[in-house]
């Protein structure tokens, strides 16, 4: 039996299950031991490796995304796309992706710091990659690993690491990008999605040029070494699956933004370039928007936009202080259990519910299977807009009547190794209205008063 965890009272309850995938019961029983400041500061600035329990660090010790280095899974995986047997890369691909999913949704369901893991996610989702595209399943998993150290750390790291990754690099087809023959998809999206915002004020001649700036930028798969020109080696730069070949790159003066851009430094100009867009007004204020729909209301007060944005600028871009405003201010409470959940809230959020952390689930296919029903399964956004917030997005009457049941399914999880058993713990949620309360009472099963709580109306709230 599950020992029975510290109560928290309804606003702190609220908070909590806000700022991570859900309330569970020893994420309460921590909220409670440290109060709700040192609860919050906690989330914020987490240490960066956590415990894990057991079985779920030794089912992610498991796989053999884990058991093997990055260059050596690409150079297994370029082997079998070499041979004969395309069914057996293709699946081998499969597998790769499942496992890199099945890691991240463990580290959402069991890590101690879910601030951390839900930010993993949705900044995975603002630089989206999607897999299905050429052979990015095998790349995904790593993308997604070079994102997390930085998920409440500088926005200005985490964007250098995602658009010198390969997978964004290979997604957004930087691979093709060489004097001479620009091609914009990287800098366009840069600069409209992942950094300013449509409305930010840049040109098509600013996109022209930092594309020129991200020439050269591309994949080496291999391990060999491209012939450069003696006099351009030195700019020439490998790191991991990434490469700066200074041979196809522009090595004029370019003008960004009605700044000028010296060029021949290659690397460097890259990395100038990039610092100076996480730096920009406009980002701060396109970032800090999808911050508050994210974490507070669908249309965000502009005056809560506003401050964050400034607290944004004047820490160079902290995460974790710009969030520090952004759940002290009254917004932020006002906002408490109304917010509609996505699909990936929903699953996570059930699943936290009946986490017992002497038998925690480690299977994640039912996990997988329910995402992918209700239509938001990991890495699984096409386009690089990533996955819509707003609650218009996901509260049709087609995707209620498939939560209701995905509900089920998880009603009926049967018990057994890695699995566990769904026992709800209702004291982890909001307050249930009469209304629920009273059909709660007449389910006949506990399976079935398992589904009607997971379908509740308040249960679709955070």
């Amino acid at each position: 039996m599950r020992p029975p965890h510290r109560a928290l009272d309804a606003a702190d309850l609220a908070l909590l299950d806000r700022l991570t995938w859900g309330a569970s019961a020893a994420s309460v029983d921590d909220w409670a031991r440290r109060g709700r400041r040192d609860g919050v500061q906690a989330l914020l600035h987490p240490p960066q490796d956590s415990a894990l329990p057991a079985p779920v660090q030794a089912a992610i010790d498991a796989l053999s995304i884990s058991q093997m280095p990055l260059p050596a899974l690409v150079a297994d995986l370029e082997q079998r796309r070499r041979g004969e047997d395309r069914q057996d890369y293709q699946q081998r691909l499969a597998t790769v992706a499942r496992e890199a999913a099945s890691r991240s949704l463990l580290l959402a369901l069991h890590a101690p710091h879910g601030l951390r893991e839900q930010m993993a996610w949705f900044w995975f989702n603002h630089f989206n990659v999607g897999q299905t595209k050429a052979n990015l399943r095998m790349l995904v998993g790593d993308y997604e690993r070079a994102l997390r150290p930085h998920a409440l750390g500088r926005f200005g790291d985490l964007l250098v690491a995602s658009a010198t990754h390969a997978a964004m690099l290979r997604y957004l087809d930087n691979e093709q990008n060489a004097a001479g023959r620009l091609n914009e998809n990287l800098a366009r999206e840069l600069m409209e999605l992942h950094t300013l915002g449509v409305d930010g004020g840049y040109s098509q001649r600013d996109v022209q040029e930092l594309a020129r700036v991200l020439t050269g930028l591309g994949v080496n798969l291999g391990d060999t070494t491209p012939k450069v020109a003696p006099r351009l080696q030195p700019l020439y730069r490998r790191e991991g699956l990434t490469e700066f070949h200074p041979g196809r790159h522009d090595l004029g003066d370019k003008t960004v933004l009605g700044q000028l851009v010296k060029g021949g430094r290659g690397w460097d100009e890259i990395l100038e370039q990039l610092g100076a867009l996480a730096r920009h007004p406009a980002t701060a204020r396109h970032v800090c928007r999808k911050l508050a729909v994210f974490l507070v209301e669908d249309a965000p007060p502009p005056a809560l936009v506003e401050r964050l944005s400034q607290r944004f600028l004047a820490t160079d871009g902290d995460i974790a202080l710009t969030l520090e405003t952004l759940i002290a201010a009254p917004e932020c409470t006002a906002s408490l259990g109304r917010k509609f959940k996505d699909p990936v809230h929903y699953v996570l959020s059930a699943l936290r519910l009946v986490a017992d952390p002497a038998a925690p689930m480690v299977d994640m296919a039912p996990v997988m299977g329910a995402l992918n029903r209700l239509g938001e399964p990991l890495y699984g956004r096409a386009t690089p807009d990533g996955y819509p917030l707003d609650e218009g997005a996901w509260n049709g009457s087609g995707q209620m009547a498939a939560r209701f049941e995905v509900a089920r399914t998880l009603s009926r999880l049967p018990a057994g190794p890695g699995r566990g058993a769904l026992v709800p713990d209702e004291t982890l949620m909001r307050p249930l209205s009469e209304r629920t309360r009273s059909v709660l009472a007449k389910a006949t099963t506990p399976q079935d008063r398992h589904a009607l709580l997971l379908s509740c109306p308040e249960f679709m709230l955070r």
